[in-house]
């Protein structure tokens, strides 16, 4: 991706590599020191990554367990930091041990510099992981 590319246009692109399977394209448009957190983990999961070493491995595993077909309901607003993104969105698909359908809300908070993800805070719904222990597509769930 071009270092111009708006917050915004890099995140549905980020979308669409994940609707593609292609993880390590979707690492790509990290930032080497990027931090991924989550703030309401659940006991057990991880909250904090630092480091696109770190979140490549977080993800390495996400096709295996979520097949994700669409990320309905997407608003993605500009705030007044032209870096910065909210957004609001759902993913939805299947649980590819159980076939259980994957229904996820998401609000993110997601910083940009010089074309790449610096910073993106993801404020999943934890109630819905711990329906289903296959959403544990990390392996960093404890048992």
């Amino acid at each position: 991706m071009p270092t111009t590319t708006a917050p915004a246009d890099l995140y549905r692109h980020g979308l669409q590599l994940l609707l593609d399977k292609n993880i390590s394209a979707w690492v790509d448009l990290w930032d080497d020191d990027g931090v991924l957190e989550f703030p309401f983990a659940p006991d057990g999961w991880p909250k904090r990554l630092e480091g696109k070493a770190a979140i490549t491995d977080y993800m390495r595993g996400y096709p295996d367990h979520i097949d994700v077909h669409d990320f309905p309901d997407l608003r993605i607003h500009r705030t007044t930091d032209a870096g910065t993104i909210v957004v609001e969105m759902r993913g939805v698909g299947r649980l590819v041990e159980t076939g259980s359908p994957f229904d996820m809300t998401y609000i993110a908070v997601v910083t940009v510099a010089n074309g790449l993800i610096t910073g993106y805070r993801d404020y999943w719904n934890p109630l819905a992981v711990l329906q289903d222990p296959a959403t544990d597509f990390t392996g960093t769930r404890t048992k």
